[in-house]
């Protein structure tokens, strides 16, 4: 149950990422929020494509040792990419903001020398708060959306659990 809670969960943050496209402007399609834009629909797209290592998953025997080390990793596995794809949707959620601050500040026109101020402390906020995006907040926020949503928490993997997994999977 809790695997297709979690996967549940990575389908629905992979839709939400694919809502965020933007056609830049000509010339401009190199500035930061453009490219952490299209590094997230990659990112997303690669996740979404990587198969399932079963590994030493696929032991012989059925004893219920065997089955629940095989159902931990497979938790481990999905939890992971969630977590993984839950970054990406945060950097991306950021840098749809820059673009849409952009946007109201160009309101359609070219950049010019007046605008160099404003877009920098747009960039310097984007900046900021891909800072903000890290390993511990992103356990945290998922971990508290689980609990309100009423799951069942206590076999999830820990933040060293799912960094070494992706770590593994490099």
């Amino acid at each position: 149950m809790r695997v297709a809670e979690v996967m549940n969960d990575f389908r629905t943050i992979q839709h939400r990422i694919q809502q965020y496209r933007v056609n830049p402007p000509q010339g401009q399609q190199q500035l930061t929020g453009y490219a952490v834009l299209r590094q997230c629909h990659a990112e997303a797209q690669g996740l979404l494509a990587a198969n399932f290592n079963a590994g030493s998953a696929q032991s012989s025997g059925s004893s219920p040792e065997t089955l629940k080390r095989q159902l931990q990793r497979i938790l481990i596995d999905a939890s992971a990419r969630r977590f993984r794809v839950q970054k990406v949707y945060l950097r991306a959620v950021a840098a749809m903001r820059w673009v849409q601050a952009r946007n109201q500040i160009l309101q359609g026109q070219p950049p010019h020398a007046g605008h160099a101020a404003t877009l920098q402390r747009v960039d310097t906020a984007l900046a900021a708060e891909l800072a903000t995006i890290t390993d511990d907040r992103i356990v945290n926020e998922l971990r508290q959306k689980d609990w309100s949503a009423g799951h069942y928490l206590a076999e999830d993997p820990s933040l060293a659990t799912l960094q070494s997994w992706i770590r593994s999977q490099h």
